[in-house]
């Protein structure tokens, strides 16, 4: 059976155009994963490659709005400018991070990882929400929510994000070791404001298994792919609960990056928390922390 045979039909949106050019993106990632493992003639292919992957993507960019625009989506802003944060920043970086690299395998591990977690998570809680397969979240203005809103917001997100049920272990997750983990620290900050610092914690086993089902082939080892994969995806649920943390509109993304468990457990312990929360997926732990100010 052909890789195109295997495709997850819960990335379908319920628009053949669309769901044939998300089809060609994923079987673009999965065929440069094989490329760059070609000590011979990889490098090359891979140039050419990522060359047509992000070609192929400014023009599925295209068409999707203009889709959008033929049924009078009312979250099109929204979603446009989502698409232009791929075009004209995240895509440019990438490139110069390949270029400066001489296309590395490393750089090129970055950018298909960057780009699956991306892509992942923007069909599973933009595109479908296009079809009305899910609510659009942009609609929704959350400040001052609970923290019983906070974790059902946190369940939903990883629930059409990883495709997994959640529970939740503990409201006050005292940073307790659970495992090999993927560790990452996100800091906003606003014009003159406090930093907001979010923490999110992921089980390996949980980082795996959703790597895995995004490409539909078995993966066993943390590499740098499979870890900005997961890096990707901490910044999407961010970005979907940064509401609750009152993360407006003048919050930036200030930096992002991995941290040990050392490093972690020694800011916890010095931090005071306003959010602490431990959640089993079925598949592994996560623990999303939060200070705000």
């Amino acid at each position: 059976m052909s890789k195109e045979a295997e495709w997850n039909n819960h990335f379908n949106i319920g628009v053949d155009s669309i769901d044939n050019a998300h089809r060609k993106l994923f079987s673009i990632v999965r065929k440069l994963i094989h490329l760059s493992k070609d000590e011979n003639n990889g490098r090359w292919a891979c140039i050419e490659g990522i060359k047509y992957f992000k070609n192929y993507a400014i023009d599925h960019f295209t068409d999707e709005e203009a889709y959008m625009q033929s049924i009078g989506y009312k979250g099109y802003e929204i979603h446009k400018r989502l698409h232009d944060d791929m075009r004209y920043k995240t895509l440019p970086a990438l490139e110069k991070d390949l270029t400066e690299s001489n296309y590395s395998q490393e750089s090129i591990h970055h950018f298909l990882g960057i780009c699956l977690g991306w892509l992942t998570a923007h069909i599973m809680i933009e595109d479908r929400a296009i079809t009305g397969r899910i609510s659009n979240k942009w609609k929704k203005d959350n400040a001052g929510a609970d923290l019983d809103a906070l974790e059902d917001a946190l369940a939903s997100t990883i629930r059409e994000i990883f495709r997994l049920q959640t529970e939740i272990v503990s409201e006050h997750y005292s940073g307790d070791d659970f495992g090999n983990s993927l560790i990452i620290r996100l800091t906003y900050r606003a014009k003159g404001g406090l930093p907001v610092q979010i923490f999110m914690v992921m089980e390996e086993s949980l980082v795996l298994q959703t790597v895995s089902a995004m490409l539909n082939m078995p993966l066993t080892k943390m590499d740098k792919l499979v870890m900005n994969a997961g890096k990707e995806l901490s910044l999407r649920i961010a970005e979907q609960l940064g509401i609750y943390c009152h993360l407006s509109s003048q919050y930036r993304l200030e930096n992002s990056h991995f941290i040990t468990e050392e490093q972690f457990r020694k800011t916890f312990y010095l931090e005071i928390f306003d959010y602490s929360l431990l959640l089993n997926t079925g598949h592994g732990y996560f623990a999303f922390c939060a200070k705000c100010g």
